[in-house]
């Protein structure tokens, strides 16, 4: 048994160069003042999603080549074997296992800056994938059709259970566990891609959906024409029809990280066990829900100011959530990947502890001197209050395309208000560690 639990770093929040008051004031009035600039400043639409410089022609086909799809997905099978029987076979304990620093720390935190800066890799390299590739010649039946209508609500489920596991399950660092979890995740998986074939992990799968939801503020995207272009971030979050469960994959998202950081804060550590498995549970649903019903709120009345029918399904500005899920990841988990990070390298260096020194690094420390606890401090309260800002950005420009200037800023000041009170509440629960 597992004991010594994974703790998200979240250092260096009180040596901001302000006090929390100031920084909570300051960030909902640069959201209100980047508001009101849009209305005067953006009057019609400037991100387009097939806009974007195309790729020189080398690297657009060095970057396409199905060799480098080949190699990403072996070294992802292979390091996920060993992440594996090392989980299963080897130390008992997270303080000398590999499995729960590269699961929770490397891969989880890891996937997200992966993602934002070279685009959906879990999608290009995922090792799932590569063994249904294999399996499906084998399989004698064919692939139903994915429902339509069940869009990411699979994946808004996979990954509602798996922050459970993360913040609220006990022993969530056992080794054991994390064997089991990973092995469990590839075979249902698996077999629900033999039954709807690939449309699954586009939809189903969790991790990838959530490589894939972030990448789209890659600055490398796709036209779509297939061409690949470098364009502006945002542009991304412009392209398609929002589909079912993509509401609660974000909710979900930005919900939990900002449940991350309310147990770190005194008030929960003075009036809740950490161990109480209801308090944790009722806690996460709460945030997540929170999330949720403001989302859903502002959406309702922006749709009453502008005059809509009942019933529209209020998906419109769903992907406009992503940069908050960005800003609150960043905020939350970024001395926690470049400090407790340092452990998977570390344990990696002799993952069953018999004096190996593969990577150079057996027996050092973490060290905690690497990011200073002020870089750390700016850090977070930018992500957020940027996250939030970019997030504006998009409704705004997302609202241009169906209303006059005028129209849509009337309409925008529900989301407006939605993103003040989110960079206030997640500031509040940074600044109170």
């Amino acid at each position: 048994m597992a004991v010594h639990l994974l703790a998200h770093g979240l250092g260096g929040r009180t040596d901001l160069p302000m006090d929390g008051l100031t920084a909570i004031a300051g960030g909902g009035v640069a959201i209100a003042a980047s508001f009101l600039a849009l209305t005067v400043a953006w009057r019609r639409p400037r991100l387009f999603p097939d806009d974007g410089r195309p790729l020189p022609r080398r690297l657009a086909r060095a970057l396409d080549a199905r060799a480098l799809t080949v190699a990403g997905r072996t070294v992802a099978f292979a390091a996920t074997a060993l992440v594996v029987v090392v989980a299963l076979t080897g130390p008992p304990t997270d303080r000398r296992n590999l499995a729960p620093w590269a699961l929770f720390v490397t891969f989880w935190v890891g996937l997200v800056p992966v993602s934002v800066l070279c685009g959906p890799v879990w999608r290009r390299v995922n090792p799932v994938r590569g063994l249904y590739a294999v399996l499906v010649r084998a399989w004698p039946y064919g692939s139903r059709r994915y429902p339509s209508h069940l869009g990411y609500w699979p994946a808004a489920g996979w990954l509602a259970c798996f922050v459970w596991l993360e913040l609220v399950a006990p022993n969530r660092s056992d080794p054991r566990l994390v064997g089991a979890l990973i092995l469990g995740y590839a075979l249902v998986n698996v077999f629900l891609a033999l039954v709807y074939g690939t449309a699954w992990f586009e939809r189903g799968d969790g991790f990838e959906v959530y490589s894939t939801l972030m990448a789209r503020m890659c600055v490398v995207g796709r036209r779509a024409d297939g061409a690949l272009v470098l364009r502006t971030p945002l542009t991304g979050l412009m392209r398609g029809v929002p589909e079912p469960g993509l509401v609660a994959v974000a909710c979900v998202l930005v919900g939990s990280t900002g449940f991350d950081g309310v147990t770190r804060t005194t008030y929960w550590r003075d009036n809740v066990d950490p161990g109480s498995l209801v308090a944790g549970t009722a806690g996460l649903a709460a945030a997540i829900g929170g999330v949720t019903l403001l989302y859903l709120a502002a959406t309702r009345a922006t749709a009453t100011l502008t005059g809509e029918p009942a019933g529209v399904p209020p998906v419109r500005f769903a992907a406009t959530l992503l940069p908050i899920a960005l800003g609150y990841t960043v905020a939350h988990y970024f001395s926690f990947f470049l400090l407790e990070g340092q452990m998977t390298v570390i344990l990696a260096s002799d993952p069953y502890g018999t004096g190996l020194n593969l990577l150079g690094s057996a027996g050092h420390r973490v060290d905690y001197a690497a990011v200073p606890p002020w870089v750390t401090a700016l850090v977070q309260v930018n992500a957020i209050v940027l996250g939030h800002v970019a997030a504006t950005i998009a409704a705004h420009d997302l609202a241009l395309r169906d209303r006059t200037a005028g129209h849509a800023a009337r309409g925008q000041l529900p989301i407006a208000a939605a993103m003040v009170a989110l960079t206030c509440a997640g500031l509040f629960a940074l600044l109170s560690g």
